[in-house]
C-alpha cells in the first residue's frame, strides 16, 4: 500500500466574469450559478457577483485532478458563453473598479461586509486553493508547521496579478497586498499539535473574533471540517496546466516532508517573520527576484531555489503520478509566470488594457 494513499487533492479556482464588449468585469446579473445546477459539479457564488468559484470533488490522484479541473473550467466557460460573457483566470482584473462591483445577496457575505467594511468591499481578488488529504489532524498540524517554509517559493510561481485599478503596481502579485487588509492572513504560526491548534480556534470563537474556523484565512491552514490541509496563498494562474503544476508541487512537497517524518527526520521550523520576508519578495518580484535560503543565510535567485525544490521532491513524484504536471514548472520558469506574461503583453501592445484582457481570456481557455 502506498505511503501516500491519504494524499488526495481538492482544487478550487476563482474566475473573473468578463463582459467581452467592455472587457470590464461584468456589471450585470448572470445565470452561471443557476444554469450550473444541472451539472453534477460544485459551482459557487462569491462575495462579488463578478466572481465565480468552482471546486473539484476529492481527486484520488493527479490524473483525476486533471480531468476534473479541465472539465470544470470548460463548463464555466460554456455557462458564461450562454450569457454572452467570458471567463478570465488572473489574481486581479487590470482596470476594474471595486467600488462599482455588486455584492452577492447572501447573509454570509452581508455579514462579512458589515464586519470588514471597505476591506471586504475592495477584496476584488481571485485565488487558487488546493486541499491535500491527511491521515490525521495531528499529522496535518505537523505538516502545516513544516510546509510554511516553502509557501513563498510556490507562491512566487503563481504570481498573476500585476495590475490594480488601471495601474502597473510594480508587484507581481498585488492580490496578496489587497488580501493583507483582512485579519488572520499570511504565514501561520507554529502549533505543537492538533489540540494546541483546536484550542486556539476555540478561544477565537469564545471571544467572538470568529464564528467558525473557516474565518482563519492563512496562506496554509488545517481545514476546520475536512481532514485536509489547505494551501490558500496562490493567485489563480492563467492556464489550466499551471494550476495543475502548482497543485502537483503542493502535493509533492507534502508527500516528501511526510516521508521524512516517517523516517524521524524533521524540517526546521523558522520564525514566521523570516518566512514573511520571503513572501514579500515573492509578491514583489515573482520568480525574477531572489529569496533567502535561511539555512545558508544568503540570497539566491528564486529560479535556482525552485530547481533545487524540484530536485528535493523528485523521489516521490513517480509514486504520486505527477511527473507530467511538474514538468510544466520548468515551462513556467522559462516563459514566466502569469504576471510576467501579462506585463510583457501590456508593454508590447502600447499599454492597451483591452488587448491585455483579450490575452488573459485567450490564455485562460488554452487546454480546454
Amino acid at each position: 500500500m502506498s505511503l501516500f494513499k491519504d494524499f488526495t487533492l481538492g482544487i478550487e479556482e476563482e474566475f473573473q466574469i468578463i463582459d467581452p464588449e467592455t472587457r470590464d468585469l461584468s456589471h450585470r446579473k448572470h445565470h452561471i450559478i443557476e444554469n450550473g445546477a444541472k451539472f453534477d459539479v460544485d459551482i459557487k457564488a462569491e462575495m462579488h457577483q463578478s466572481v465565480v468559484e468552482v471546486a473539484t470533488s476529492i481527486c484520488k490522484d493527479m490524473k483525476d485532478a486533471r480531468n476534473q479541473v479541465v472539465k470544470l473550467r470548460r463548463i464555466i466557460a460554456e455557462l458564461a458563453e450562454k450569457d454572452n460573457l467570458k471567463i478570465a483566470a488572473a489574481g486581479t482584473h487590470p482596470f476594474a473598479s471595486w467600488e462599482e462591483q455588486l455584492i452577492t445577496n447572501h447573509p454570509r457575505y452581508q455579514e462579512i461586509v458589515n464586519e470588514m467594511q471597505e476591506a471586504a468591499r475592495s477584496n476584488l481578488i481571485f485565488g487558487l486553493h488546493v486541499h491535500i488529504g491527511m491521515p490525521s489532524r495531528d499529522v496535518a498540524v505537523f505538516m502545516m508547521n513544516s510546509l510554511r517554509y516553502f509557501l513563498p517559493h510556490i507562491f512566487a510561481l503563481s504570481t498573476n496579478s500585476p495590475f490594480w485599478e488601471g495601474r502597473d503596481t510594480g508587484f507581481k502579485s498585488f492580490r496578496t497586498k489587497v488580501f493583507d487588509k483582512f485579519p488572520r492572513t499570511g504565514i501561520p504560526d507554529v502549533f505543537n499539535d492538533a489540540s494546541h491548534f483546536d484550542n486556539f480556534i476555540a478561544l477565537l470563537v469564545k471571544t467572538n473574533c470568529i464564528d467558525n474556523g473557516k474565518k482563519i484565512w492563512w496562506d496554509l491552514r488545517v481545514h476546520p471540517y475536512f481532514n485536509t490541509i489547505e494551501f490558500r496563498m496562490c493567485d489563480i494562474p492563467l492556464r489550466v496546466d499551471e494550476t495543475l503544476a502548482l497543485a502537483a508541487l503542493m502535493q509533492a512537497i507534502t508527500a516528501k516532508l511526510f516521508k521524512l517524518m516517517k523516517s524521524n527526520i524533521g524540517w526546521r521550523n523558522y520564525d514566521r517573520a523570516l518566512i514573511q520576508e520571503n513572501k514579500w519578495r515573492a509578491a514583489r518580484y515573482g520568480i525574477s527576484g531572489k529569496l533567502i535560503d535561511f539555512g545558508k543565510q544568503e540570497e539566491l535567485d528564486t529560479t535556482t531555489l525552485l530547481m533545487e525544490f524540484l530536485d528535493f521532491v523528485d523521489d516521490v513524484v513517480d509514486e504520486l503520478g505527477s511527473r507530467q504536471e511538474l514538468e510544466n514548472i520548468k515551462w513556467m520558469l522559462k516563459n514566466g509566470t502569469g504576471a510576467d506574461r501579462q506585463l510583457a503583453h501590456y508593454y508590447a501592445n502600447d499599454r492597451n488594457f483591452n488587448s491585455l484582457v483579450d490575452f488573459m481570456i485567450a490564455e485562460s481557455y488554452i487546454g480546454l
